[in-house]
């Protein structure tokens, strides 16, 4: 690692989730506002994908400890800091929810709840040392009006909620920000045309407006929003 690479002021990202879709456009996103990042997805599209932009890539999962471990030690020693964190998951298998098997709620917990916990804890003391840093946790509109559609994903992605107000008030004082982006029905995934019908603003989402909420949230804009559950899904959750 060159000592041009720590000094030349580029903040880096850590990415999980960061090889397609949501992730994939949130690294884009972020690359094109001057950060250096390091990505990891399941499978080898991260790794592509960081070929790409010049970042670090590696193949794992948000819910194995290691792997975090591993892309948290990769980007340490590539670029020297991390600034940002985009903790971006999928689903657990979804099943009726008396058939969800014990097995698969542990995966939801692993997956959703530990991961944050777990790259939190990887994380903080860099930032605190830093003396600032940003988390956002990207979980889905229906965390707080739960639905049969994937209850594994609701129950965790609400307690996903609980943490990051919880974290915000232990390290807000430390200039560390975490908030969650709820993200509706957005094409990052095929959805059935009348969804688009369910939402006011009657069309399917874009992961670029996903991705430009996350770099906002993480950007120096947001210096005063910590703490919060922001709704990007075109209207569609009712609670106010």
């Amino acid at each position: 690692m060159a000592s041009s690479d720590i000094e030349n002021g580029k903040p880096v990202a850590v990415i999980t989730g960061g090889g397609r879709g949501m992730g994939a456009a949130i690294a884009r996103e972020l690359y094109a506002r001057g950060y250096r990042l390091a990505l990891m997805s399941p499978t080898g599209t991260a790794e592509t994908l960081a070929a790409e932009l010049g970042a670090v890539g590696l193949k794992g999962t948000a819910e194995n400890a290691a792997d975090l471990e591993r892309l948290v030690d990769k980007a340490v020693k590539s670029f020297g800091r991390i600034d940002a964190v985009v903790n971006h998951t999928g689903h657990p298998p979804k099943a009726d929810l008396l058939e969800i098997t014990d097995e698969n709620w542990a995966l939801g917990n692993e997956m959703m709840v530990l991961s944050i916990a777990r790259m939190a804890r990887l994380v903080t003391p860099l930032m605190l040392a830093q003396g600032k840093g940003a988390f956002v946790n990207i979980t889905t509109f229906a965390a707080f009006e739960p639905t049969l559609k994937f209850p594994v994903s609701c129950v965790y992605r609400a307690a996903v909620g609980a943490y990051t107000k919880l974290y915000a008030d232990r390290y807000a004082a430390d200039n560390i920000r975490m908030n969650a982006l709820l993200p509706g029905y957005i094409d990052s995934l095929d959805h059935k045309p009348e969804t688009a019908e369910t939402i006011p603003m009657r069309r399917i989402g874009t992961v670029d407006e996903i991705a430009k909420t996350a770099a906002f949230l993480l950007s120096d804009d947001a210096g005063y929003i910590t703490g919060q559950n922001i709704r990007v899904d075109g209207g569609i959750t009712r609670h106010v």
